[in-house]
């Protein structure tokens, strides 16, 4: 073993939240990025004061920083600090009812369980689960005492130790308005400090700064999603195949140009989003000047042609270790790029495994796998560089304490162990001699997720957001010449943020949260904004969720015909007894303000007509001006018709309503503006003359049979969607459609079948 060979640690550190701010409304629809903020950004960085020779790297992703940016300047608008900020006397019934329903998202052992007041409020709750009104077995006292000890349970370590939180944890409970105050102004003191602390550990040579494409998109499925099949053969691909290495070199020039701004540095660095690389993504980012990208070693593994198996206590043959720990050239027509595969089992170590073990044992296991994992590369008398990359900040909250008392104890292991030196990536590299980089000049496209891409692509509702995706971006092809640049940009950017890897994460079987359908609604809602800045409509296909099976639909099926009077009023008894009928039962969602305004749907047919209703949450319509639109279809033997009725309201007056047909909208029937269903002023068919559409307490509309061209023995299917200003804001079936048969009054006692959920 050489004497002089070295350790060298590159620690790097991932900090990222997606990009919650809906640009068209300037709203934050969750409020991960301030809580995090809060809890983690800080202290991460804060926490090398104290060990000065422990370089590091911090990658920080542009999105997030623009956001942190807007908190600290005060100017974020976020529902979610609202509900805290407010004395509870003045949330009423439904700011308590979110109050109980949110301020409870945090880990219930070391958030929760750390406060004796708050793990009392939190089981109180647990008792009541499933019980109506819930919020009225809380007093104002009771929800003060959440507000504040919501947010302090994510206050960092190194703030809780400030004379006045530390008063606000000493008294534990009953807090006053006063108490709320300084918690508020300490979050904003908090967050003010967060990118300061990185520009000044930065200046001083402690930590080097990396970069992430602006909005963590996925980039070799950006510059084509047939990656996604390259690097997972036979994987199912979206319809439409999207390739833009146009937005992906925007992607990365653009965050490289913010971080230089922001921090008066341009960054050597970039941590491509979730580790994805592929070629076509390296030559881009070595074009923008980028020297270094990090990836997984299992990237590294399928680029090698070989498995980097580890025996029964972790550690890797002496081969395989001679291959990972060190940095790599990559060179392929004219492109270069340092490339770090980092060691997967020591970075799960540290994100999964650690929380469990006192803190100074798990520092010393990890100090000792680290030497292990090294000894064969020293032994042959070369340097070890062993990359440790994970996520920055969602790992923490599963450590007492935040993880503190291990990192400490890590890092002074590090620091007085003569064999180890903890260096930036850029300082690894520095340190590296000619003949020690190992070389490529080719590489496998994948992730640090099993060094490929199916956590984002392949899966049905993955493809679906897919297309929908392409979707958008050939709309504004083909549009944005037509608006103003303001729009332009708007539209542009709304799309570089659907591209981002996020909204995937959550698509498909491999991850749920609390916060599933969150999701779902701002990735739609981004893609709708995309059109509406364009000076259009989204398309109807954008009201529908794509994420599925979570909700709980109460669904009867139609079991005679129906003959209902159609004026809107409020229904009898008997007008609408034996139509399909379909609501979803305790729809939730954690957007603070999204407000359900459809209840329930039912649909019927007889001999002549399709019935179709539409109940309003609340009883009423929406205020102001709003637009219903019902999609119908008609099936005849596999092939499908379909059909649009659209009505435009204000409140419970009806303004007008037209029926269309097919893709090129063709109108069949439409109202003249002075409202009511017996106004027609344009008919193609007689038949026409029989719609009718009115508005009152409810929705109501009936077509006729003929105008539809439906026959004995077809199927048809029907769903509502709520629009305002070209987006969606409701609709129902939540997924999919309600399903009827054209068919006898006696053949529909045998229908049991009348819910299509969307595929």
């Amino acid at each position: 073993m050489s004497r002089d060979s070295k350790i060298y640690l590159v620690l790097l550190w991932h900090m990222h939240q997606p990009f919650y701010k809906d640009l068209v409304s300037g709203e934050y629809r969750l409020p991960w990025v301030r809580m995090h903020a809060l809890k983690d950004y800080y202290g991460m960085v804060k926490l090398l004061d104290e060990f000065p020779n422990v370089h590091q790297n911090f990658n920080l992703v542009p999105s997030l920083l623009e956001q942190l940016q807007d908190y600290a300047a005060g100017t974020a608008r976020d529902p979610f600090y609202e509900i805290v900020a407010k004395p509870a006397a003045q949330l009423g019934d439904a700011g308590k009812r979110f109050a109980l329903q949110y301020l409870f998202q945090a880990n219930p052992d070391h958030m929760i369980g750390r406060y004796p007041r708050y793990r009392e409020l939190f089981q109180r709750y647990l008792q009541l689960s499933g019980r109506e009104h819930p919020e009225q077995r809380f007093d104002n006292q009771d929800i003060t005492d959440l507000q504040v000890l919501s947010q302090v349970a994510w206050f960092d370590e190194f703030f809780l130790e400030r004379p006045e939180i530390k008063a606000l944890v000493a008294k534990g409970s009953g807090f006053t308005a006063d108490d709320q105050r300084t918690m508020l102004l300490m979050q904003r003191e908090i967050i003010s400090a967060v990118i300061p602390a990185y520009v000044e550990a930065a200046k001083k040579g402690s930590i080097e700064i990396s970069a992430t494409p602006y909005y963590h998109p996925i980039l070799p499925l950006i510059c084509d999603t047939y990656a996604g099949e390259e690097s997972s053969p036979g994987l199912p691909m979206p319809q439409a195949r999207f390739q833009r290495h146009d937005d992906a070199e925007e992607q990365i020039v653009r965050a490289l140009d913010y971080h230089e701004k922001l921090f008066h540095h341009r960054p050597a660095g970039l941590w491509p989003s979730e580790g994805s690389v592929s070629e076509e993504a390296i030559a881009i980012a070595a074009g923008a000047g980028v020297q270094w990208m990090a990836t997984d070693e299992g990237v590294l593994g399928r680029t090698l042609g070989k498995f980097f198996e580890r025996d029964l206590k972790g550690q890797l043959n002496d081969e395989s270790a001679r291959d990972l720990f060190k940095i790599y050239r990559y060179e392929k027509s004219g492109k270069r790029m340092h490339m770090v595969f980092r060691d997967h089992r020591l970075s799960d170590l540290v994100g999964f495994v650690y929380q469990n073990m006192p803190a100074a044992d798990a520092a010393q296991h990890l100090l000792t796998s680290i030497h292990l994992s090294a000894r064969p590369v020293l032994e042959s008398g070369r340097d070890a560089v062993i990359p440790i990359i994970l996520d920055g900040e969602n790992a923490w909250e599963s450590y007492p304490k935040n993880g503190r008392e291990f990192l400490r104890r890590f890092y002074d292991g590090i620091q007085n162990d003569p064999r180890i030196e903890a260096l930036t990536i850029s300082e690894a590299i520095a340190r590296t001699n000619d003949e020690d980089f190992g070389r490529l000049d080719h590489l496998v496209p994948g992730s640090w997720i099993n060094a490929n891409f199916n956590v984002w692509i392949g899966a049905p509702e993955d493809n679906k957001a897919w297309d929908h995706l392409s979707a958008a971006r050939r709309f504004f092809d083909e549009n944005a010449h037509k608006v103003n640049e303001e729009q332009r940009e708007l539209a542009y950017e709304e799309l570089l943020i659907a591209e981002g890897s996020d909204w995937n994460w959550w698509y498909g079987p491999e991850h749920h949260s609390a916060n599933d359908r969150d999701f779902d609604e701002l990735y739609r809602k981004h893609l709708s904004n995309v059109y509406q800045a364009l000076g259009a409509s989204a398309p109807d296909e954008l009201a529908q969720p794509i994420i599925t099976g979570t909700v709980r639909p109460m669904l009867v099926p139609q079991t005679a015909y129906i003959h209902p009077t159609v004026d809107g009023r409020e229904a009898g008894y008997f007008d609408w007894m034996g139509a399909a009928m379909y609501t979803a039962d305790r729809r939730t969602s954690s957007m603070h303000g999204k407000q359900f305004f459809l209840d329930a749907i039912y649909a019927g047919v007889d001999e002549n007509y399709l019935y179709g209703r539409l109940d309003f949450a609340g009883e009423v319509p929406p205020a102001g001006v709003y637009r219903v639109i019902a999609n119908i279809e008609v099936i005849h033997d596999e092939k499908t018709t379909s059909f649009r009725l659209i009505a435009d309201a204000q409140g419970s007056d009806l303004r007008t309503w037209s029926v269309t047909n097919g893709e090129e909208r063709h109108v069949l029937a439409s109202s003249d503006l002075t409202g009511g269903s017996a106004n027609l002023t344009c008919a193609a068919d007689p038949e026409a003359q029989e719609i009718k559409v009115a508005i009152g307490k409810l929705l109501e509309c009936r077509l006729p049979h003929k105008i539809l061209g439906a026959r004995h023995g077809d199927r048809m299917r029907i769903r509502f969607s709520l629009w305002r200003e070209k987006l969606p804001l409701d609709a129902l079936p939540v997924e999919g459609w309600l399903d009827l048969r054209l068919c006898s009054d006696s053949e529909l006692e045998e229908n049991t079948y009348n819910y299509t959920a969307e595929a």
